[in-house]
């Protein structure tokens, strides 16, 4: 098996989650200067507007980055692999839908395909298809979730022994502790979202970075199960009213209508957490402070070596 840091070219193996519309050219070229993969979501943005941010992320940093596309949340889907291959990108990540169509197109151009899965078997025919990295995202992750609703932590070694494409976890990792248990399952690296929200470099109203660090172990809720897509968001006053919609019976256009990234925007991006909802992850309970992306991964990979040896000790 390669190495996934070799693979991407990056120094450590952390990847960015695709963030949807609140994609941005400063958090995903911060990621890649530090020595991560820097990832653009393309969410339900036309070409212009992705092409414009893989525009400006390429004049902020000449490392890799790449372009996550939902397949099935996406109404430009052409658009998306079109980019991809224009830019030559180091990477693209497809989630949300079939790979399968998809893969061949990229790797015949040498761009690395990682596949986002939420089970053993969706692994299998990811790497199947031609899939060089395999995301195995479990139910503490932030945003559209599976409604699988696994955990990261049983999620990851079944994968990992069902493929031999490097597997990167994603959902509750935002610290050296979450980094070490993922290897010590078999994983080659993780994928984060919400940790990297309360960054320096990441340009979301401070009010989203203020919930954050004051999150408790109950700072998430789920809302969506009852319209068919279950999605993970903190705690605030449009969450409130978004579970009140669902106990009223909303029918699921309409909720789909209020959960879109219009709503997103204003929450994530305005701060009006009683008009808009913010992602967040089960992991935002464990963010105390917001660093700079390299201060973030050097203290990770630092944590990570600690724990992990501490353990072998422990068991020796």
């Amino acid at each position: 098996m390669s190495n996934l840091n070799s693979i991407l070219g990056i120094r450590y193996p952390i990847l960015q989650g695709g963030m949807g519309n609140i994609s941005n050219a400063q958090l995903a070229s911060a990621v890649s200067e530090a020595g991560g993969l820097g990832t653009i979501g393309t969410g339900t943005m036309n070409g212009d507007e992705v092409e414009g941010i893989i525009l400006k992320t390429k004049g902020l940093t000449e490392k890799p980055i790449a372009l996550n596309i939902p397949i099935s949340v996406t109404g430009h889907l052409k658009e998306m692999v079109d980019l991809v291959l224009k830019y030559d990108l180091e990477a693209v990540s497809l989630s949300a839908g079939n790979p399968a169509p998809l893969v061949p197109i990229f790797k015949e151009r040498g761009i690395k395909v990682i596949c986002v899965v939420a089970s053993a078997k969706q692994a299998v025919k990811a790497e199947k298809a031609g899939a060089d990295i395999i995301v195995a995202e479990g139910y503490e992750a932030a945003g559209i979730n599976s409604s699988l609703e696994t955990t990261t932590l049983t999620l990851i070694p079944q994968i990992t022994q069902a493929v031999n494409v490097p597997v990167v976890a994603a959902g509750g990792i935002g610290d050296g502790r979450g980094l070490a248990a993922m290897l010590a399952l078999g994983a080659s690296g993780v994928q984060m979202g919400t940790r990297l929200i309360a960054t320096k470099e990441a340009p979301f109203h401070e009010n989203y970075k203020n919930t954050l660090l004051a999150a408790d172990d109950r700072g998430t809720v789920i809302v969506g199960r009852s319209a068919g897509r279950v999605r993970r968001i903190m705690k605030t006053p449009y969450a409130e009213t978004l579970l009140k919609y669902e106990s009223d019976g909303m029918a699921p256009e309409d909720f789909a209508r209020v959960t879109s990234e219009d709503y997103h925007k204003k929450g994530a991006l305005e701060g009006r957490l009683d008009e808009g909802f913010i992602n967040g992850g089960q992991v935002s309970s464990l963010i105390e402070d917001i660093p700079s992306v390299q201060e973030l991964f050097k203290r990770m990979t630092a944590e990570a070596k600690e724990y992990l040896a501490a353990g072998a000790a422990i068991l020796d």
